[in-house]
């Protein structure tokens, strides 16, 4: 099989970038060595070619030992990573095996089997990235993107609450008015949710937030004429019944959901907080909060090894002494949401089961 080591270097930006020069600068340096992490896979193929559905951490793991070193073995920088559409479905991933990096490029056929072309591209920003491949698979995540989730507890005091209902009504459902008190920095579409459970630092045993119960929207219909008054909203969109006592956040813009994992720039140490949906085991697939946030530096698209503490047991040979046992690491989470001191990962890949209390930590190279 044919071995590529010399590979014209293209990238697809969405706005117009020289990628010639990027690739001139970067093969006038000599890569550096990769970390023991971030090795290849030794029966990695020689190519890869884009198709729509494609992710990629999917794409990572058919080269490489951990998915998350992407961006290590393609030496781009902080703010390449974070640019979310950079790949098109048709381009061709190659393994470098020279220089032990990937490379990307465009093919033009010129009728010749077998024999391909490969050409420096740019791309129109009219095409916004919309057909760009994601991280990891978007619909996995969707859902928790525009919902509150969790309502931190300095915001959970401070936000706008239902206090009352039309006719002296408790619970009230779509189309249906209510009266609102709160300060709603001038906002007039907001999300309603019912507070739930409390979410405990397992280190420090603090409430850090509360997990929030979404209920559905309303849209700001009058405001309060006196200081004693309270707003008119109306209900647009109903998951199960509002009612007094129910809390409003502002919708939040559209996210943007396609990100680069990578590795936080320091030493990360966090705890799992909880299993979404209040079960105590997590899977591959599934959503987990952890007790740090952008306070702590991380980010969209953070990526951290899962583990839990090596065991105390006694040491049969020497009078039962206790010893520990060495921590078990046996997955990675992706994190896509984040709050000031909370963060959603979904778990990418385990060896084990994820449990309330669990280890995560900065993969360790």
């Amino acid at each position: 099989m044919k071995k590529f080591s010399t590979i014209a270097l293209a990238f697809a930006f969405p706005l117009a970038v020289s990628v010639s020069a990027f690739a001139q600068e970067n093969e006038s340096t000599q890569p550096p060595a990769l970390s023991s992490k971030c090795s290849f896979l030794p029966d990695a193929p020689d190519k890869h070619v884009v198709v729509k559905g494609d992710t990629l951490w999917g794409i990572s793991g058919r080269f490489l030992q951990n998915p998350w070193c992407w961006p290590e073995v393609w030496g781009m920088n902080k703010e390449e990573i974070r640019n979310p559409h950079w790949i098109y479905p048709k381009q061709i991933v190659y393994f470098d095996r020279a220089n032990g990096r990937l490379r990307l490029a465009n093919p033009l056929g010129d009728g010749v089997t077998g024999v391909t072309k490969l050409t420096p591209q740019t791309r129109s920003v009219t095409s916004n990235g919309m057909d760009a491949i994601s991280a990891i698979p978007n619909n996995l995540i969707e859902p928790y993107l525009s919902q509150p989730l969790i309502i931190e507890k300095d915001e959970f005091a401070n936000a706008p609450r239902i206090v009352a209902a039309p006719e002296g009504r408790v619970y009230v459902g779509r189309g249906d008015k209510v009266y609102v008190k709160g300060d709603l920095k001038k906002g007039t579409s907001f999300q309603v949710f019912r507070p739930g459970t409390a979410l405990k630092d397992p280190d420090t045993k603090a409430i850090i937030g509360y997990e929030a119960v979404y209920i559905g929207a309303v849209k700001l219909e009058r405001t309060a004429k006196t200081e004693d008054g309270v707003d008119s909203f109306t209900i647009v969109t109903s998951k199960e019944e509002m009612g007094i006592g129910d809390r409003l956040v502002p919708i939040p813009p559209t996210p943007i959901i396609n990100y680069v994992p990578h590795a936080p720039d320091k030493d990360i140490t966090a705890r799992v907080v909880a299993v979404y949906g209040g079960v105590s085991f997590a899977g591959q697939n599934n959503i987990v909060s952890i007790n740090r946030g952008s306070s702590s530096g991380i980010d969209v698209g953070t990526v951290l090894e899962l583990g839990r503490y090596g065991k105390i047991i006694p040491d049969r040979t020497n009078d039962k002494k206790p010893i520990r046992l060495p921590d078990e690491m046996y997955g990675q989470l992706f994190i896509f949401r984040v709050f000031n001191n909370i963060s959603y990962g979904l778990v990418m890949q385990v060896t084990d089961v994820v449990s309330v209390g669990d280890i995560v930590r900065t993969p360790v190279k």
